[in-house]
């Protein structure tokens, strides 16, 4: 199901849109008439996923980079910009993700989750903020439950992502007077997803996750893109700095019970 918004007319960055969660929201955003652009390290994903969404009709972008490494996303802000002019909706989504538990997890693969996340998005919104069309523009940050939910084998991510929900509140306040938003969306378990194939690598993962979902089943990226799409559009122009679940009340108690004892295997 596709959520109707008009985005004709504007410009929408997204960092990570090449797969998954974000592609979706790309995929959203191109089929409600806004010009996008896609940022993520491997060109061939780029490119596929520019292809896709030139089939939707977007004047669709991409480029390869790496969120890590500030001066190439500071670059393709800029060259976006040159092209299509100021970007009206930015969204943060490029994460890393694998379940290790803290004793065995070593110092490098601790900071590659607080690089990529955490450092990536204060990359992102800092590198943007100059070409955005102030007033008036939407950062949208993709967070995660491990944010404020502790989950076992996921001690890296529950740091980079609760910093990630900070900077949202944070920039919110910094950033209001130029008449920017910013907000985060906090997917839960959604459908085939990496992420999710991640965390839930089994059916019986799978089954005890859906099991602790209220709603009873696991969303889809669309339901995410809608999140974004309202957050960003004239319907929330007077919310800023929320950090939004859409996890069908996943996180209200469920979330750490039945899918962490699969993850730890009990």
């Amino acid at each position: 199901m596709n959520a109707q918004f008009d985005f004709t007319g504007k410009n929408v960055f997204i960092f990570g849109g090449t797969s998954g969660i974000n592609l979706g929201i790309a995929q959203s955003f191109a089929i409600n008439g806004a010009t996008v652009a896609v940022a993520s390290r491997i060109q061939a994903k780029v490119d596929a996923a520019v292809a896709v969404l030139k089939e939707l009709g977007s004047n669709a972008h991409g480029y390869s980079l790496d969120v890590r490494q500030v001066e190439d996303v500071k670059a393709a802000v800029t060259a976006f910009h040159d092209t299509v002019g100021p970007i009206d909706i930015l969204v943060s989504g490029a994460a890393g993700n694998f379940p290790a538990p803290a004793l065995g997890m070593s110092a490098n693969a601790f900071r590659s989750v607080i690089d990529i996340d955490l450092m990536g998005t204060f990359h992102v919104c800092q590198s943007a903020y100059d070409v955005l069309r102030k007033p008036g523009a939407s950062i949208i940050n993709i967070s995660a439950p491990q944010a404020y939910v502790p989950m076992i084998m996921q001690s890296h991510v529950c740091a980079a992502k609760a910093g990630v929900d900070m900077i949202t509140r944070t920039l919110a306040l910094e950033w209001g007077g130029a008449g920017v938003r910013v907000n985060s969306v906090v997917p839960g378990p959604i459908d085939n997803t990496e992420g999710m194939d991640r965390l839930a690598p089994t059916q019986e993962a799978r089954a005890a996750t859906i099991q602790s979902v209220p709603l009873g089943r696991m969303g889809e990226a669309s339901e995410i893109a809608h999140a974004a799409m309202f957050l960003s559009s004239d319907a929330a122009a007077y919310i800023s700095g929320v950090v939004l679940p859409v996890d069908g009340g996943w996180s209200l108690g469920g979330a750490p019970s039945a899918m962490a004892a699969k993850l730890a295997g009990g």
